[in-house]
């Protein structure tokens, strides 16, 4: 009884302790940006930017109520999620408007509209959504019973682009949806809506997909009853690569099935399984879809690409932004031209989203990327803490997918971006431009956020016991 009672009392004393870290790491998520933003007001206008001020008190009101609100719903949750989301969304605003600056991406447009602003109200949306999962999702353990409505309203989410009037093009790829005028990417959302899914299936599943299963060539396979969903994600993934040309989405879809598999099975079969059909699929589908090839073919040797495709086609395209992303990464060099003195916005199109990884590679170097890639390691690495220390094994494979997912992410737009596989149409996480892709993200942290307050909670102190006391009382 006093050993129970000294644990919960050391929980409530560590409790403050976590959230006074977050405040003071909150303090420098928010000030690191505002630096940045200094920096590149200096280095292009050679004064200190007219908005500076209302940038910084904009970043610190949204950091200050996230923080309050996660102080009061989820107390006992991971004190560095938070932090260093916040500033992931902050450097991200600072590269997009240093973006918004640049002459030649003005004059591309008629009447151009900086988009800095814009991701902001997105990322204010985002932190509000982040507040509502954590209001409103007491216990992540409610989400299992939605496992099967989530498979359908995943499904559905990934279809959208296709339906005639709704979904649009963008270079080739149908991954955009238009609602009132506002343009809209349902896979940011069904990654989440999928990780769900796949939790619950498999936290039922996962004893017949390990233990019932053939061995055929060094291989561990299920049943035959069990592989039906596994052949339908499959088939799934490739039916949004064919009509839809999105080969990231599908990567993402199809990846985070395989490791939440791997996760709940521990066969590595299904690594090799995955991606067996994954590259299978790929060179399938690549045979015969034009925005595939010319995505490869921007991938293999961009510059001899650039020279041998008809003007203004997609491949010629592809093959121009990837020049240029090459030499935005050689120019940057090991620490970088500098905050605002590169020339990445030679990218035009989607410098702001696809290829913004490109303006930290010139303006920060190989060390401000790895910077970059190590605070996404840490969101992955919490994330997947999260997922150890949970007590239920749907909250361990949901953290585990949600971390997953994320990590896939990054992987897929960063390594595209550095040439070291085709690129695709994604979006950094936190960093790039767009709506979808920040309000997600943030609601993505917030599930992290809550589950690792669940299992960080202390164990409340058992009911005393009467009958118990009585004898104690009687034997003396």
């Amino acid at each position: 009884m006093s050993v129970v009672t000294n644990t919960t009392t050391i929980g409530a004393i560590d409790a403050p302790s976590r959230r006074n870290t977050e405040l003071l790491l909150l303090a420098f998520a928010v000030a690191i940006p505002v630096f940045a933003y200094l920096n590149v007001g200096l280095a292009i206008d050679g004064e200190v930017p007219a908005g500076m001020l209302g940038y910084g008190v904009g970043l610190g009101l949204l950091a200050g109520i996230a923080h309050l609100l996660v102080r009061k719903f989820a107390r006992y949750a991971d004190p560095l999620l938070l932090p260093l989301a916040t500033l992931l969304n902050g450097l991200g605003l600072v590269l997009i408007w240093r973006l918004d600056q640049s002459p030649r991406i003005q004059s591309m447009y008629k009447t151009f509209t900086p988009d800095a602003p814009k991701q902001l109200m997105y990322s204010a949306i985002g932190v509000a959504f982040f507040l509502l999962v954590l209001l409103f999702l007491k216990d992540h353990r409610v989400l299992q019973r939605y496992t099967y409505i989530s498979m359908m309203v995943a499904i559905v989410l990934l279809l959208l682009p296709l339906v005639p009037g709704l979904g649009t093009d963008s270079f080739g790829a149908k991954i955009w949806i238009n609602i009132a005028g506002f343009s809209v990417q349902p896979g940011e959302f069904a990654k989440i809506v999928l990780a769900v899914f796949f939790s619950g299936y498999l936290m039922v599943k996962r004893d017949a997909l390990a233990l019932a299963s053939r061995r055929f060539m060094g291989l561990y396979l299920p049943r035959g009853r069990d592989l039906g969903p596994i052949l339908t994600i499959w088939a799934l993934s490739l039916v949004i690569l064919v009509f839809e040309n999105d080969l990231g989405t599908s990567l993402l879809f199809f990846g985070l099935f395989v490791i939440m598999l791997y996760v709940a099975t521990e066969r590595t079969s299904w690594i090799v399984m995955g991606l067996l059909m994954a590259v299978g699929g790929a060179v399938a589908v690549g045979s015969f879809a034009g925005h595939v090839q010319s995505r490869v073919a921007a991938w293999l040797d961009p510059f001899e690409c650039l020279e041998t495709a008809p003007p203004n086609t997609n491949m010629a395209w592809a093959c121009d932004q990837m020049t240029q992303v090459h030499m935005s990464f050689g120019a940057g060099g090991t620490i970088g031209t500098g905050l605002g003195q590169g020339n990445s916005d030679l990218i035009r199109f989607a410098a702001n989203s696809d290829f913004i990884f490109a303006t930290v590679g010139e303006e920060l170097g190989l060390a401000g990327a790895m910077a970059f890639i190590l605070l996404y390691g840490l969101i992955i690495e919490r994330g997947l803490r999260t997922a150890l220390a949970a007590r239920d094994p749907f909250g361990k494979l949901l953290a585990c997918g949600l971390s997953g997912a994320f990590a896939l992410q990054v992987f897929v737009v960063a390594g595209g971006v550095m040439g070291l596989i085709p690129l695709t149409g994604m979006t950094m996480p936190f960093l790039a431009y767009g709506g979808s892709s920040v309000i997600a993200n943030w609601a993505l942290i917030a599930i992290l956020l809550r589950v690792s307050d669940t299992a960080r909670r202390p164990a409340p102190a058992p009911a005393p016991n009467p009958d118990a006391e009585m004898t104690q009382v009687v034997r003396q």
